[in-house]
């Protein structure tokens, strides 16, 4: 885990310029000697492996960023998962162009596809890299010069999909004809700037709040002056910002707060706490990109029980109401290997089980309807209790 650093010049340097980092005109910046635009081959370049904003699916981010897989493998695991997600919904696909709307076939009255998280993110890289075919990389890349020696080597600050999305039209897409090289805004590594890259992250959509609570955690300990590593890392290295806060960097909090979007300080709080979530949580929220004012709620809850509420948030598309009620209503903190007192709330429910084969299915459902007047809110209460009933069951022991 990367710790504080005390050389604190080269952050003066890089908060230094923070305000023409942001609203600096681009044409001016290019005029510098320092900056230049060229075409680079496509193996030179490399994505940021800190980089808040997942393009790949976690597993997959981990394995090319720990150099498992090559660019191109990655990519093919990714269109692997994506087919058979596909399959299990009834609309398998042999090449990536098949994603591609035919308008031939569209109808207005045909129902809205519900594509997966990793269909939908295939779609979109497909759709981009059609895009760059037929009209050139408009937008370059913005890289930053990390050469060593001889080996020339450039990471990339800011447009990873474009990235991802010419690796898909060289390697996955008939009829490429281009040279391998891509338009790129190359940036000597002293004047790289995580706040040029969480103000193209905010200023983009698509940007999760996960995303952006790993954007607020790299802007904290960028100005707390912890190491940054060039190696891809786990949740537990953005949770290092959980210890730290704006109070104490005052000079920062504007040029941070501008940075993610110009959100409020109390927002920027609810942002970085998202970080207390477990792993798998953290993984289903920005996969399916659940907004942050509909999982705060999750954080007040035992870390056991994050994923599943995350699921039960997910398949029953419960509102922000409905799983603030869901967090707040249920006791999830686990108490049963406590010396205390049996709670009154446990009694009931034992009581509760010597009358179960006094009502039927459907009452029960009825009465569940009646109690929380929403059909996704009963199913999540059935769910939890089901939990509770599975895990209840792991204490008894025979004789």
């Amino acid at each position: 885990m990367a710790r504080a650093n005390n050389d604190t010049s080269r952050i003066d340097d890089l908060l230094a310029s923070v305000t023409g980092d942001l609203v600096g005109d681009l044409s001016q910046t290019l005029q510098e000697k320092s900056i230049r635009v060229e075409r680079i081959l496509l193996e030179m370049v490399r994505p940021d492996p800190v980089q808040p904003r997942r393009v790949l699916p976690e597993n997959i981010h981990l394995r090319f960023h720990n150099n498992h897989v090559t660019p191109t493998q990655a990519l093919r695991e990714l269109v692997q998962l994506v087919q058979i997600a596909a399959r299990q919904r009834g609309r398998p696909f042999n090449n990536v162009l098949e994603l591609l709307p035919n308008g031939d076939d569209e109808r207005d009255d045909e129902p809205a596809v519900n594509l997966s998280p990793e269909e939908t993110l295939l779609h979109d890289l497909v759709n981009l890299a059609i895009t760059i075919r037929d009209d050139g990389q408009v937008n370059p890349l913005t890289v930053v010069d990390v050469s060593q020696g001889v080996t020339r080597l450039f990471r990339i600050e800011t447009g990873e999909r474009r990235y991802w999305a010419t690796w898909l039209l060289r390697d996955f897409i008939p009829g490429y004809t281009g040279d391998g090289m891509i338009p790129c805004i190359v940036i000597p590594e002293n004047r790289s700037s995580v706040f040029r890259q969480a103000k193209e992250n905010t200023a983009r959509s698509g940007l999760t709040a996960i995303a952006m609570a790993r954007q607020a955690a790299l802007l904290l300990l960028t100005v707390h002056g912890y190491e940054i590593p060039a190696y891809a890392v786990g949740n537990d290295f953005y949770r290092q910002a959980l210890n730290l806060d704006l109070k104490s960097k005052r000079e920062y909090t504007d040029a941070i707060l501008s940075a993610m979007g110009g959100v409020k300080r109390a927002q920027f709080s609810h942002i970085k706490n998202l970080l207390r979530l477990s792993d798998e949580a953290l993984e289903l929220a920005d996969r399916h990109g659940l907004e942050e004012g509909r999982i705060r709620f999750v954080v007040n809850v035992d870390s056991e029980y994050h994923a599943e509420i995350m699921r039960q948030i997910i398949d029953f598309n419960l509102s922000a109401k409905q799983v603030k009620e869901l967090c707040e209503g249920e006791n999830l903190h686990d108490s049963r290997d406590s010396n205390d007192d049996i709670s009154s709330s446990a009694l009931k429910m034992a009581k509760f089980a010597q009358t179960v084969n006094e009502t039927t299915p459907q009452e029960f459902a009825r009465a569940l309807m009646r109690q929380e007047g929403d059909a996704n809110i009963a199913r999540a209460r059935l769910l939890a209790l089901r939990k509770l009933l599975a895990d209840a069951e792991q204490y008894l022991t025979t004789d």
